[in-house]
């Protein structure tokens, strides 16, 4: 691989206090947008134990995070190329279904996010899909990051569990540049309800407010592209949520 050294490279965090919200379906939606603008994207798989980037997207990766971990490759080699026209990227998956990853010492994934910050410099956008909830696994992968998105739905339970994952942030990083990205919403003025709930509560308990970066509307072309494994922009261009997306990368 070709070095891309560069200063502005970032490492972005997609993650959420529970899952089911659709974190790597932003993910993988962000990487092929971006990827589209002509830049250079790496996906990584941090959901460790639960990875499923390679299911939505249809790769059948030869190389995983698991054989990284264990020792037998290093995180370059673990690298698989999405081809999607013009808006391609590369993927780090995870391991699906491995129990041993989501229970790493910390020093391992201390050294994990150490060499996933150097591979970065290769890119101009790094991402990072995580698992939900505030398991030390998820917490320590979070300190690599320049930016936290944590994605939420008006769900009560998803806004309760985002705020413990904000708040476990904040007490280990008071600085940290989050984001709030409301997912599954019926209008844009769902969206802001959520958000501003959300807001009160940080205000209140923390004295932070973390940044709105926008709403996704609720559409079926979103499950359709997911089952047909494809992204959204490539099956559906046109769709709602794909336009919402947009705006959100603008913010980003």
């Amino acid at each position: 691989m070709t070095s891309h050294d560069t200063t502005s490279s970032r490492i972005i965090t997609i993650a959420s206090g529970k899952g089911g919200v659709g974190k790597t379906w932003v993910s993988t939606t962000l990487c092929h947008l971006f990827a589209s603008q002509g830049k250079r994207v790496l996906l990584f798989d941090g959901d460790l134990g639960l990875a499923n980037v390679d299911i939505q997207l249809g790769l059948v990766p030869e190389a995983d995070l698991g054989q990284v971990l264990n020792g037998s490759i290093t995180l370059d080699q673990a690298i698989t190329r999405f081809e999607a026209g013009h808006g391609g990227f590369d993927i780090i998956s995870g391991q699906s279904g491995s129990g041993t990853l989501a229970s790493l010492r910390k020093d391992k994934l201390t050294a994990l996010n150490q060499e996933l910050e150097l591979l970065s410099h290769n890119y101009d956008l790094t991402i990072m899909d995580l698992g939900a909830g505030v398991e030390t696994s998820v917490m320590t992968l979070c300190d690599t990051a320049d930016r936290i998105i944590v994605v939420v739905t008006a769900d009560p339970t998803s806004l309760t569990d985002a705020y413990a994952f904000i708040k476990m942030n904040h007490m280990r990083n008071p600085d940290i540049n989050l984001g709030i990205l409301v997912n599954l919403v019926e209008d844009r003025h769902e969206g802001k309800r959520t958000y501003d709930t959300l807001k009160k509560v940080c205000l209140n308990f923390l004295g932070f407010k973390p940044d709105f970066l926008g709403s996704v509307r609720r559409d079926r072309h979103v499950v359709d592209a997911i089952r047909h494994q494809k992204p959204l922009m490539l099956r559906h261009p046109k769709a709602k949520a794909g336009e919402d997306m947009v705006e959100i990368t603008k913010k980003v």
